[in-house]
């Protein structure tokens, strides 16, 4: 194909990791982001064996690595009685595969350190609200109705609230979810915790207490724990009225490792409200306008793959724009590439949500009776570490880029260690 002019809306990991791609494939790529200065938002994330491959064919690996926290399995237990009820191991499934905890703002540094230095145009304070076609070409305004820019194509990576989606023909149907989730980002240092697993505290579904090992931001910063504590977000407001110590009691009497954590809580603006939706742009694309990432479809975190999609739909579309004669022929390639894998995951996220928020008592039995005892027994354990990885089908297809160079890459999915 031509070289392109292309506009990245947004300047999170899924616009970073589009951009990288497509500036080294040739094409003229500027970002336009909202915020005056670009930063992440969130606390921790596990990256997956997909994830990983991305930021590997982007020369990313190293970089990552050095940062993040190795993890070998999803370990959670009852709080009252400390049974076992959750315990994937990566090394379940072939290959030999990990997860890499990370703070989102590690890999924020990692990507947009890689932009800059390749020199492609970060525009800031630019509040995206529409696109529109002139001829071929895609033409953005902000909320004033001002033009800020036009293109052969661009790439929505502004997230779940996207305007642009929204005002879309292909805009998603939205169902927000029940519950959410209070972040912090803690140190780690003298508490006690499992660094090598996420670790989880259930009280049947309706309570959840988590640890992360994140790693670090930067190679000479100490080690960070991403802590959370999952809600409905309906009762934010009652658990704030009711005071830091009292919901620090709770948590404390459900888990007491945590103490060390909670001690450095001081002020609920230290908690970041996760919400979480289900949404799915259908088809992922419109003339000359194309999603990617929150921005295309979304779902609850059970399984971490949030950033791990994103940036698989970032690959997947550079590679079919290298791939394709013409820029509607590479999107329809890019849809197909990546329908199975994106619905299939979807579907596997919201049948695990309610075994782990939700109200009912009777899920969260079955959960720590029957399901824990199920997934002991073979080919079960490598099943489970296959769904977590990503990996459970081809990320990729198998239609629309089979004649890519890609699909070599696709090989370290079963190698990586």
């Amino acid at each position: 194909m031509k070289q392109l002019d292309i506009g990245v809306a947004g300047a999170g990991p899924a616009g970073l990791a589009a951009a990288l791609f497509l500036s080294r494939a040739g094409h003229r790529v500027e970002i336009l982001e909202r915020f005056e200065t670009p930063a992440p938002v969130g606390s921790g994330l596990l990256m997956q064996p997909t994830g990983l491959t991305v930021l590997n064919a982007l020369g990313l690996s190293d970089t990552i690595c050095a940062v993040g926290s190795r993890i070998d399995r999803l370990h959670g237990a009852d709080a009252k009685s400390g049974r076992t009820v959750l315990d994937v191991r990566y090394d379940a499934a072939p290959g030999g595969r990990y997860g890499l905890a990370v703070q989102r703002a590690a890999l924020f540094n990692a990507l947009h350190d890689a932009a800059v230095a390749g020199g492609i145009r970060i525009r800031t304070g630019i509040d995206l609200a529409s696109a529109g076609l002139r001829g071929d070409r895609a033409v953005l305004k902000n909320a004033e109705g001002v033009e800020v820019g036009d293109y052969d194509l661009v790439i929505d990576a502004s997230g779940a609230r996207s305007m642009l989606a929204a005002r879309s023909v292909s805009a998603p149907s939205v169902r927000d979810l029940t519950y959410g989730a209070f972040w912090a980002t803690l140190d780690g240092a003298g508490a006690v915790y499992d660094k090598s697993a996420l670790s989880q505290r259930y009280d049947k579904a309706k309570v959840m207490v988590g640890v992360l090992p994140a790693g670090r931001t930067r190679r000479d910063e100490p080690e960070r724990v991403a802590f959370f504590w999952s809600l409905k977000v309906a009762d934010v407001e009652a658990v704030k009225a009711a005071g830091l110590d009292r919901w620090k009691a709770v948590v404390r009497g459900y888990w007491p490792d945590c103490v060390p954590f909670l001690d450095q809580i001081e002020d609920w603006d230290q908690l970041t409200l996760a919400r979480y939706a289900h949404r799915t742009a259908l088809p992922p694309f419109s003339d000359r306008l194309v999603f990617i990432g929150d921005s295309a479809h979304s779902t609850s975190p059970q399984l971490g793959q949030g950033a791990n999609m994103a940036l698989l739909d970032a690959a997947a579309l550079s590679h079919a724009l290298a791939c394709c004669a013409d820029i509607p022929s590479a999107l329809a390639a890019y849809a197909r590439a990546r329908h199975n894998h994106v619905r299939l995951f979807q579907l596997l996220s919201l049948a695990f949500t309610p075994f782990y928020q939700s109200d009912s008592t009777v899920i969260a039995w079955v959960r720590d009776r029957l399901v824990s005892t199920i997934a002991k027994i073979p080919p079960m354990p490598g099943l489970l570490a296959s769904i977590v990885a990503g990996t459970l089908i081809d990320p990729f297809g198998p239609a629309g880029l089979t004649e890519c160079r890609w699909q070599e890459d696709l090989s370290l999915l079963s190698g990586m260690a």
